[in-house]
């Protein structure tokens, strides 16, 4: 019994200790940012091949993520068809991210407004609804004066369904009984 007790503890002492190895630890490797003697820039570091594209971030279509035509200025084209679907995506993302400041119909009377922070413009004023699609977008993706960026917190297609519901909003406050079609008009309740 004795031996077998001994032959046991051997054979698990073995099975322990074989484990002790330092190749892993010990193994030639660069930690980040050292400097080499292998590399002629003496870099462990290497640079990023030119052309290199991280997955997912390609934004090869300026109009879409810059709201910058081919001249580099804002654009008044959208990159997609302007839709009900696109408008009511709008109008949840607006609810959700921007009426805290320019209130449900784009005045700049926001709840955070009525508690003290600084009034934005309102949409209704002639300098922004002469404004090209792309002003708009930009602001919402790089922030203006006191508005922070949203590019963090809206991603682009919702930023551009977002411009869309703000161009219905300047719509909707200048618009006249000529702008219904005659057939819809019926639906108005009174307006003749």
């Amino acid at each position: 019994m004795r031996t077998k007790l001994t032959l046991g503890g051997l054979a698990l002492s073995l099975a322990v200790l074989s484990a002790c190895r330092q190749d892993m630890h010990d193994q030639p490797k660069y930690v980040p940012l050292r400097p080499s003697d292998f590399f002629a820039d003496g870099r462990s570091a290497r640079p990023i091949a030119e052309g290199t594209v991280a997955r997912g971030h390609l934004n090869d279509d300026k109009l879409f993520y810059t709201g910058k035509g081919a001249d580099g200025r804002p654009s008044q084209e959208f990159p997609m068809p302007v839709t009900k679907a696109l408008l009511l995506r709008g109008e949840q993302r607006y609810n959700i991210y921007c009426t805290p400041c320019h209130d449900r119909t784009g005045n700049g009377n926001g709840m955070i407004v009525r508690r003290g922070y600084r009034r934005p413009p309102t949409y209704h004023s002639d300098r922004l609804r002469q404004q090209p699609n792309g002003y708009l977008y930009d602001v919402i993706t790089n922030g203006f004066g006191a508005m922070p960026d949203y590019a963090a917190q809206v991603q682009p297609a919702d930023r551009w369904a977002i411009v869309a519901y703000i161009r219905a909003l300047q719509l909707s406050q200048q618009a006249s009984i000529n702008d219904v079609p005659p057939e819809a008009r019926n639906q108005l309740g009174g307006a003749k």
